[in-house]
């Protein structure tokens, strides 16, 4: 049986394929596209999941493919099936049919009709890739996919400005998670230097007992995975993100925030549940956050005007529940309610739209007077202070996108003297020495090569701070966003001896994406002149294509797995000591900044309103 995992991914994967080669206007053959590729699914999961039962519900494992080998480390993509699998898979094949069905008319004659189609198919490959992951490198790469996904459908309307903002809030959450993540499975392989099976995350094998007991790496694996899924499923202090991902369409904010998107946190924690279920300050964080998410987030539901900022803050608050139980032990009782609320949710929103019409209609027609609430035991003060706060989402949003956005800004104005002829007159320069002693590490004293390594990931950060905060040259910014990269890689080569081969998996995909993005700004330069980024351009409605093209290198030079970058990472952070925690922040936060400068790159020159279009343009705020 386990030899048909793979046709978990190969499914939609081919149904992704299919419908890139139809043509926008052919409605009917992209919706019957994605009908077909997902009732396919839902029709293997239906027979798999049942003669799996049927044989005693065996926990299945298959390693497909080894993508990387290297002397103490290799990268294989590894797939593993059991109660936790079957469950995610036949929720999120269900609903998905369901919603890509009522699609099928709701999105009738939208302009970006294919892209919804085919986003969503995206979507769904990396939800399966995370549901059947085998290992948490496998589990990453479906992990950056439902991000990325996430974020296009958010930025669904592209020509509207308070959408492509708010895609780009929830990214900026996204890349948070991603670090700590990625910092997980760094202090993973410092612990075991093979690659983390999920066959053998086992309390009583391979010392895992022992690590669950120690406070040092055991409870920093701890913390970064109770991190990642913190943000990933929208809990205190990072809920502010959740109701601004509505905007994108009613049936992708159904899938993604009702339903499956919402609900990898608690996947992460039950799939991982061996590295922490045994350390009980992280059982009473997890419950104690969840416990306070369900107080905070039933107090701001009940303060929104907004349907869907309401149901968004009740998902929340049904998800605090879900750690609390979680961290309880209660793991089968999660299972049910997350398959539950899912099903709830999917169906709320789904039906707001109708909810919201019927309301008026009532209210005009059919009014009657609501009673009185009774009277509240709390004090007036208190009872207005908690209104407030809620009122005003306690403020989360300026805390958590707001003041890190404008802090980096300062940081960013006295790197002004980072101009192009500053970079290509001495940063280059300057690189191409540290190359050198890279290459020749005989020449390079000892005691001077840690020193370095920092000095270098120091000086790749700058670059991207410099590129994130810049709004004036934009192959400036791209040339940043770029740059960093190659300094991390020779941060990395002070830092420990190894294979040069590495180093060029790692910036193979940089050079590529580098170049073919520079090729797509400069087309578009020599098209339109100067090209701005103090305000959304919005080129993507003269310019598809190149939009699209720009979008892939962009994803490319961010180390999403699209190309042998996103691998490289992974071979770097290994070379990176257990006691050089320093080192590996600075990685991290250049690899989160990163990312976030090429996407906004993207969204400030390809999204936003199109000053020339023959239609109306909505407000800023709308």
């Amino acid at each position: 049986m386990e030899q048909l995992l793979p046709f978990f991914i190969i499914i939609p994967l081919c149904g992704l394929f299919i419908g890139i080669w139809i043509a926008p206007s052919s409605e009917s053959a992209i919706a019957w596209t994605a009908m077909t590729t997902l009732g396919l699914h839902l029709l293997l999961t239906v027979v798999f999941v049942t003669f799996w039962v049927f044989h005693q519900s065996p926990v299945l494992t298959l390693t497909s493919l080894e993508l990387v080998m290297t002397k103490g480390h290799h990268f294989s993509l590894d797939f593993y099936f059991d109660q936790l699998t079957a469950v995610y898979l036949l929720v999120g094949a269900f609903l998905i049919l369901l919603v890509v069905l009522y699609c099928r008319y709701y999105l009738h004659r939208e302009p970006g009709y294919k892209r919804f189609f085919l986003t969503t198919l995206f979507f769904y490959l990396g939800y399966v890739l995370i549901v059947v992951s085998g290992n948490l490198e496998t589990l990453f790469a479906g992990w950056e996919l439902i991000g990325l996904s996430s974020v296009l459908l958010i930025a669904f309307y592209r020509g509207r400005y308070l959408p492509v903002k708010n895609a780009l809030k929830v990214f900026s959450m996204y890349r948070l998670a991603d670090g700590g993540l990625l910092l997980a499975i760094w202090m993973s392989h410092q612990v075991w230097p093979e690659t983390i099976s999920f066959a053998g995350l086992n309390p009583y094998e391979r010392g895992y007992a022992q690590l669950q007991t120690l406070g040092g790496p055991g409870m920093f694996i701890s913390l970064m995975l109770l991190l990642s899924a913190l943000i990933k499923s929208a809990q205190f202090p990072f809920s502010a993100w959740l109701p601004r991902a509505m905007e994108g369409p009613t049936p992708s904010s159904a899938i993604f925030y009702g339903s499956l998107s919402m609900h990898i946190g608690i996947f992460l924690l039950l799939r991982t549940a061996p590295l922490w279920e045994n350390q009980l300050s992280i059982r009473l964080l997890m419950g104690g956050i969840g416990l306070l998410t369900c107080l905070i987030a039933s107090g701001i539901a009940r303060a929104q005007a907004s349907i869907k900022s309401q149901l968004a803050y009740a998902s929340i608050a049904q998800i605090g529940i879900m750690f609390l139980e979680v961290a309880l032990g209660f793991h089968t009782l999660a299972l049910v309610h997350v398959a539950g609320h899912a099903f709830l949710r999917t169906y709320q929103l789904l039906i707001s739209p109708s909810i919201v019409s019927y309301l008026i209609r009532e209210q005009t027609y059919t009014f009657t007077p609501v009673a009185l609430a009774p009277i509240s035991p709390f004090p007036r003060h208190l009872r207005d202070t908690w209104y407030v706060l809620s009122l005003t989402e306690w403020n989360l949003d300026t805390l958590l996108y707001r003041l890190p956005r404008e802090l980096i800004h300062k940081l960013g104005q006295p790197l002004s003297f980072l101009s192009p002829t500053w970079v290509f007159g001495l940063g280059i320069p300057l690189y191409g020495i540290g190359l050198l002693g890279a290459y020749y590490p005989e020449n390079v004293p000892s005691p001077l090569k840690h020193p370095l390594s920092i000095i270098f990931a120091l000086l790749g950060l700058l670059f991207v701070v410099r590129s994130f905060s810049q709004q004036k040259n934009v192959f400036l910014s791209w040339l940043g966003v770029v740059l960093n990269p190659f300094w991390i890689a020779l941060a990395i080569a002070y830092n420990e001896e190894f294979a040069v081969d590495q180093v060029h998996l790692y910036l193979s995909g940089i050079v590529v994406a580098g170049l073919a993005g520079y090729g797509c700004l400069h087309m578009l330069y020599v098209t339109e002149g100067d090209i701005q980024l103090h305000t959304y351009a919005g080129y993507a409605y003269p310019y598809p294509r190149l939009a699209f093209g720009f979008l892939v290198c962009c994803l490319g030079v961010a180390g999403f797995p699209i190309t042998p970058t996103f691998w490289g990472e992974d071979l770097l952070f290994s070379h990176i000591h257990s006691d050089q925690t320093g080192l590996a922040f600075l990685v991290t936060l250049s690899f989160m900044l990163n990312g976030l400068s090429a996407l906004g790159l993207y969204a400030r020159i390809f999204l936003g309103p199109w000053p020339d279009t023959p239609y109306g343009t909505a407000n800023r705020s709308s």
